[in-house]
């Protein structure tokens, strides 16, 4: 959106043209590999986008936070008090959860007008949600000179998206929009936070995003079971030896799984996640040897497993995937988020991404009687300031 047009909303929303509000800026995200491992403790590879969550905000002498956003019809207020709590399933709770964690700490804030755009599709699984949060966080920090680093706001959000929100996510959606670097892809070791920007070079090829346009609640799928089904099977392991999470095995130690767990359920989510792990590291390999054909192999390996092993895709992602491998110039192609619809990332030629979203469409809409939206993302700057 223009953004002498978005300011405009602004002062037809709050009047007022004498106080100029602040623009800020959160990136959406692809994970290019790595899916459920980041709340198993492992690697995962996502880049920031250049879609993503636009926020003018400005400071008022009353008491009352106003929210409002140009993608939804219904505006919120709310007075400020010392805690919040969620507001049943409005969209205000991702930014109500951060201001949250901010009055927690201690930190005094005043009344606030905010307006919110999003380009990110809703429900695609591109954290659209993680995007809120870590621009409202961005700009509460600047507003009132918190002082805090940009890692501390991705812990606050985090926190807003799993205790406040109710969603228990991992770290990776909030750490990928606000570290974000232009043409780079961010490997992060999901228990450590270490991290590392890998430049991404496809040469004669561009990435796909597709919508499966089947629209899910993360906090409606099944995502805390596949979670507790994780924990679970860490319990079970500590029998062989003492671990915190299952990304501490390696493709190895698979076999051992059959020995530790009788229950097959946790056993091919186990696998999943130690072979997925194994996965990213060889993806970040290949992608620095300018490898893109075996980097494809290793998405469509990813994507059977989040089938077979996981049991997250669906006949949405999977008619995508598979639909999608047949067509001329596509290196790889899986499901990215957390599973369920959203959407999945692509590798494809340049030459062939024309025929490749129309001949996809045709068969998809047969299938399943949606229609799919395409993106052609380019890789974006993490959360900051605009002016």
């Amino acid at each position: 959106m223009d953004t002498e047009l978005f300011s405009e909303k602004f002062f037809k929303k709050y009047g007022n043209r004498n106080n100029i509000p602040v623009l800020f800026f959160s990136p959406g995200r692809v994970n290019l590999i790595g899916e459920h491992t980041d709340y198993n403790g492992g690697y995962v590879f996502p880049c920031a986008l250049n879609y993503g969550t636009y926020l003018l905000i400005r400071k008022t002498n009353d008491k009352i936070i106003r929210f409002s956003s140009v993608n939804f019809s219904n505006d919120e207020e709310t007075e400020l008090q010392e805690i919040f709590v969620r507001k049943g399933s409005n969209w205000i709770n991702y930014p109500l959860g951060v201001i949250n964690e901010f009055l927690k700490k201690g930190i005094k804030l005043s009344g606030l007008e905010l307006l919110y755009y999003g380009d990110i599709p809703n429900s695609a699984g591109l954290s659209s949600s993680a995007s809120i949060e870590v621009v409202t966080a961005v700009a509460i920090n600047d507003l009132f000179n918190a002082g805090l680093d940009m890692l501390e706001l991705v812990k606050m959000s985090q926190r807003a998206e799993n205790e406040f929100v109710g969603m228990n996510c991992g770290i990776m959606d909030q750490f990928s929009v606000a570290f974000g670097k232009k043409d780079h892809a961010i490997l992060l070791n999901c228990d450590t936070l270490y991290y590392e920007n890998v430049p991404v070079n496809l040469n004669e090829c561009i990435f796909i995003i597709t919508n499966t346009n089947k629209k899910r609640k993360l906090t409606d799928s099944k995502y805390n079971e596949r979670r507790a089904e994780c924990e679970k099977a860490v319990e079970l392991l500590q029998a062989y030896r003492s671990i915190n999470n299952l990304s501490e095995l390696t493709v190895e130690e698979i076999p051992l799984l059959e020995k530790y767990i009788t229950d097959q359920v946790l056993i091919h989510r186990a696998r999943h996640v130690i072979s997925e792990n194994g996965r990213v590291l060889e993806a970040v390999k290949v992608l620095k040897e300018n490898d893109l054909d075996r980097f494809g192999e290793l998405m469509n390996a990813s994507h059977d497993s989040l089938k077979d092993d996981y049991e997250v895709t669906g006949t949405e992602l999977d008619t995508l995937v598979y639909e999608g491998r047949k067509l001329p110039g596509v290196v790889g192609t899986r499901m990215t988020g957390a599973g369920f619809g959203g959407c999945t990332i692509s590798i494809v030629r340049k030459d062939c991404s024309a025929e490749f979203m129309t001949r996809l469409t045709d068969v998809y809409t047969k299938r399943t009687g949606l229609i799919p939206d395409f993106y052609l993302p380019e890789i974006g700057n993490g959360a900051g300031k605009i002016r």
